[in-house]
């Protein structure tokens, strides 16, 4: 089974548009966090996608422990 790599233990605030689709990185390798760019091929890891329902700020979760989607959850303050 393949681990997560800990990006930051911090969430990562990045700002949407309204109807645009964002794939959070699962794995924790992307180079271009919190956006998925590929470096998650050849492990059991996969992009989830977001949708913006409105052009607003959101915490895009930095440490890849989330229980609850894309999203912060504040699981980072268990790390």
């Amino acid at each position: 089974m393949d681990t997560a790599v800990i990006n930051q233990k911090t969430p990562y605030l990045i700002h949407v548009n309204a109807g645009e689709k964002y794939y959070w990185c699962s794995c924790g390798r992307s180079g271009n966090q919190a956006v998925c760019d590929g470096s998650h091929k050849g492990t059991e890891f996969l992009p989830i996608e977001y949708e913006a329902d409105e052009s607003k700020r959101v915490f895009f979760c930095g440490c890849k422990h989330n229980q609850q989607g894309v999203v912060c959850d504040g699981s980072h303050t268990t790390l």
